[in-house]
């Protein structure tokens, strides 16, 4: 099987606004399904500073062949200046649910 399959994470400091892009990008075929955690810390450096902040976190299961498209969709419509977007290649796992992914999602 030839296996276009993705992880995307996406991380927003607001969980409902993340639920609701997720559904938008479920409705618009661009993902098979969301994944949410309401709450992660994520530790970083942002503006010269560490930062340490409660974020929502979401995995998306797609195509590798939309993430352009996702990113896109993400940078359009974030709140963020530099959103989180990024993308892990899914190398093996449930045939039919790999199967179900591209079923769900539409072609690039």
């Amino acid at each position: 099987m030839n296996n276009d399959c993705t992880e995307v994470i996406i991380t927003a400091d607001d969980p409902d606004w993340l639920a609701e892009f997720t559904q938008r990008l479920v409705e618009d075929r661009l993902v098979a399904c969301g994944q949410s955690i309401a709450t992660v810390r994520s530790i970083c450096r942002w503006e010269n500073a560490v930062q340490d902040v409660r974020e929502a976190r979401v995995a998306l299961h797609t195509r590798a062949s939309l993430v352009p498209a996702i990113v896109d969709r993400t940078n359009a419509d974030h709140p963020y200046d530099v959103p989180c977007v990024i993308a892990l290649p899914i190398t093996q796992g449930n045939p039919e649910y790999l199967s179900w992914i591209l079923e769900s999602t539409r072609e690039a």
